[in-house]
């Protein structure tokens, strides 16, 4: 898996490859050593993980929060047309362990200051 890793344990997934689709595939971020938190582009997560009613999102959120880790999600999130979703990512951004970013230097700037 190719990662870049900046100060605090916070690392970048860089691997195009990489595809979450569940819980487990969520864990497996965890396992690089020193990771805090974690950075990952929205195309790869499976599609399901922004249909609510799967409970992918909410599984995939549940284990960030048990294991005390942070993930920021890079992508275009504002034409988002359900309301639950919507709502998903707002409360996310406000707990802020699972955010939802336009860029990298947004995830940077909010995993490193709080």
């Amino acid at each position: 898996m190719n990662t870049k890793i900046y100060p605090g344990g916070i690392v970048e997934i860089t691997d195009e490859n990489i595809c979450i689709k569940n819980a487990d595939d969520a864990l497996e971020l965890f396992s690089i050593d020193g990771c805090t938190a974690v950075i990952i582009k929205k195309n790869c997560l499976a599609d399901n993980f922004f249909d609510l009613s799967t409970g992918i999102a909410g599984e995939i959120l549940q284990k960030f929060s048990t294991y005390r880790m942070r993930m920021a999600i890079i992508g275009d999130f504002e034409n988002i047309t359900g309301k639950a979703l919507r709502d998903f990512i707002y409360e996310s951004n406000k707990v802020k362990r699972i955010l939802f970013v336009k860029t990298l230097k947004e995830a940077l700037e909010i995993l490193t200051n709080g």
